[in-house]
């Protein structure tokens, strides 16, 4: 991979890892147009393009970390706190058991569980071809589309960050999941789940930006040591490269979408999706480029 592979590449995961259009989708594609590791055997090059984009998806990691920075701190404390003075017995007093914060962080945990579960379990399936293929991706683009169109249509938005719920955690992780299939989006995902639950859309792309911390660090973390065994010698730099660009480009992603969604709907990027998919899907049907990587 070149340095300006790798800029590209850090562009695209840092502009489309938190707007809900499918960075993997595009980074795929991305890869494609760049030729990315074109040496290489299918399987091979399929790992190693997973790889690379689950370790540049740490550069985003870390820009979710720093702008969320005082409410993960908030959390880590008051669940710190609140469950020590629980053991010591400190609550019995009639004050609530658990401050907003502390629940907070177990609504995290709670709804990062569905994803990790299924993940782990399809972890080979998730790095090999099936999940490049372009026929895969332009139709969880549409399909996800479809159905981030009809939560925007029957979701009550009722409820904020200080309602969270069991049922509101559950439904944005498991609709998480999805986001394993390439062009679903994760944050596509998560924020239909967020609205078909009931969260204004500020609320389910801020929830979807806290429950993106452990999934994807996760991702980075267990891809990591693939990267280091399958990538060519003398990527490496590049590979740093692209996690700072796509760092501070996901910075700025982050701060964009959450005020668009305060005064606007999530119906741009819905149109965005089935464009760009319709496209694919009539790309491969008349045989304009292959369907595998």
């Amino acid at each position: 991979m070149t340095i300006l592979q790798a800029i590209v590449l850090g562009l695209v995961q840092g502009l489309t890892e938190f707007i809900p259009v499918s960075s993997t989708a595009h980074l795929v594609f991305a890869a494609r147009v760049l030729d990315l590791y074109g040496g290489a055997d299918k399987t091979l090059q399929a790992e190693q393009t997973t790889a690379t984009i689950a370790v540049i998806q740490l550069g985003t990691l870390l820009a979710v970390l720093i702008y969320f920075a005082r409410d993960i701190v908030n959390i880590l404390r008051a669940f710190i706190t609140d469950h020590l003075a629980l053991l010591r017995g400190q609550n019995e007093s009639g004050r609530p058991k658990l401050s907003r914060d502390a629940w907070l962080g177990w609504l995290v945990i709670i709804g990062s569980l569905p994803v990790g579960t299924v993940g782990l379990a399809l972890k080979k399936v998730i790095e090999g071809p099936f999940t490049k293929n372009l026929w895969v991706i332009a139709t969880m683009m549409i399909v996800v589309g479809a159905l981030l169109m009809i939560a925007e249509l029957v979701g009550k938005r009722d409820h904020g960050m200080d309602q969270l719920r069991v049922s509101d955690a559950l439904a944005v992780g498991s609709a998480q999941v999805l986001a394993l299939i390439p062009g679903s989006s994760r944050s596509g995902s998560t924020i239909m789940g967020g609205l078909f639950s009931g969260l204004n859309r500020e609320t389910a792309a801020r929830f979807s930006f806290l429950l993106s911390i452990p999934a994807i660090a996760a991702s980075g973390l267990l891809e990591l040591k693939e990267a280091v065994e399958k990538l060519p010698a003398g990527s490496y730099g590049s590979l740093a490269v692209a996690t700072v660009v796509s760092g501070l480009v996901g910075y700025a992603s982050i701060w964009f979408l959450l005020r668009y969604l305060r005064t606007h709907s999530t119906s741009i990027f819905i149109v965005y999706r089935v464009i760009v998919g319709i496209a694919i899907l009539l790309a491969l049907s008349m045989g304009y480029m292959s369907a595998s990587i």
